[in-house]
């Protein structure tokens, strides 16, 4: 009695862990992954795939102008017959690929603007720091240095010799060429000083110096006339 017990309580629990099972078995076999090939099409005629719709009559009827869809005769020997034909050129919707490459040339194109700007700014960065060292240091003094020393040593030995051989007759006129000289003096001290408030490109400190060298050839050139009229009269 006991075993026969035993055995229908095993017997019932083999059923229900089979009834359970079987469910599920079935269940898992029935999971399959669907795909909508009607829509993908549609997604991809939108972004860059072909343009290309199904079922084509029914857009053909129903949705001409969004599709672009047109009727055309081919030969398939005994198959030949109208078939749907898709034109993106005749549908009256665009893809959003072509927006999003527009955009893209659109943003490619400003990064290009942005990048010549910066080169231009970083030119004329390096064009202003040029000048402001060509403006921080005098090169064009030593071209003059000598000229300029030998014409002062023949002025101010000159005067003086003529105000002693003279002994102070033309001191009108040698004031005259001292006061002249130590305005061209003034103005080459001022040309050759540099710094925070004196920034001078070295091409306009030359043109200063030749005018400067100018009027200091006009000094000494009278003066080298003064020393000959006072030998010539103060012997």
């Amino acid at each position: 009695m006991v075993k026969s017990l035993k055995a229908s309580h095993l017997l019932i629990l083999a059923l229900t862990v089979l009834a359970i099972a079987v469910p599920i078995d079935g269940m898992a076999q029935t999971v399959r992954v669907q795909r909508d090939k009607q829509k993908e099409k549609q997604l991809r005629s939108m972004e860059v795939g072909p343009w290309d719709f199904a079922p084509d009559w029914y857009y053909y009827f129903l949705h001409r102008k969004y599709s672009g869809a047109k009727a055309v005769w081919q030969w398939h020997g005994l198959e030949s017959g109208y078939h749907v034909e898709f034109h993106e050129d005749k549908s009256n919707v665009k893809r959003i690929n072509p927006t999003r490459v527009a955009s893209e040339e659109v943003q490619r194109m400003k990064v290009s603007e942005v990048e010549e700007e910066r080169k231009k700014l970083e030119e004329l960065c390096r064009e202003d720091l040029a000048n402001q060292a060509d403006r921080m240091i005098d090169a064009s003094y030593p071209i003059y240095k000598d000229e300029f020393n030998r014409m002062q040593d023949v002025i101010s030995q000159g005067l003086l010799y003529c105000m002693e051989k003279s002994h102070g007759e033309l001191s009108k006129i040698i004031d005259e060429l001292t006061r002249r000289n130590d305005i061209v003096c003034s103005n080459v001290a001022y040309i050759r000083k540099t710094g925070v408030g004196y920034e001078l490109s070295n091409a306009k400190r030359q043109a200063a110096y030749e005018d400067a060298k100018t009027e200091m050839k006009a000094v000494f050139d009278q003066t080298v006339k003064l020393i000959s009229i006072t030998e010539y009269f103060y012997k």
